[in-house]
C-alpha cells in the first residue's frame, strides 16, 4: 500500500453499503447512511506518551472494525476510497 499512516492513525477500507432494501427498493445516495464498519489496511507506529515512548497499536492490518460514524478523513488513491482515522475513533474489533 502506498499510504502509510502516522502516529496513532489507521487506514480503513469501508465495507460496501447496501444499495437496496430487503424489500427490493433501490436507495438513493441522499438517504444512505455512512458506513461504520471496515477492514484495517495499514496502521501507524503508535502515538508517543508523555515520556516520549511509543505506545504500540492494538490494531493490525486485516482487522474488521466498527468506527465512529463521522470520524476521519476520506482519501481516494488509485481509484479506491479509504478513510484515515485515529485509533481512538475505533469502537470495536469484530472477531470471528
Amino acid at each position: 500500500m502506498k499510504l502509510r499512516p502516522l502516529g496513532d492513525r489507521i487506514v480503513v477500507k469501508a465495507a460496501p453499503h447496501e444499495e437496496m432494501t430487503k424489500g427490493g427498493l433501490v436507495l438513493p445516495d441522499t438517504v444512505k447512511e455512512k458506513p461504520i464498519e471496515g477492514i484495517v489496511e495499514a496502521v501507524g507506529a503508535g502515538k508517543l506518551n508523555d515520556d516520549g515512548k511509543r505506545v504500540p497499536m492494538d490494531l493490525k492490518p486485516g482487522d474488521k472494525v466498527i468506527y465512529s460514524k463521522y470520524s476521519g478523513t476520506e482519501v481516494k488513491l488509485d481509484g479506491e476510497e479509504f478513510l484515515v482515522i485515529s485509533e481512538r475513533d475505533v469502537l470495536a474489533v469484530i472477531e470471528k
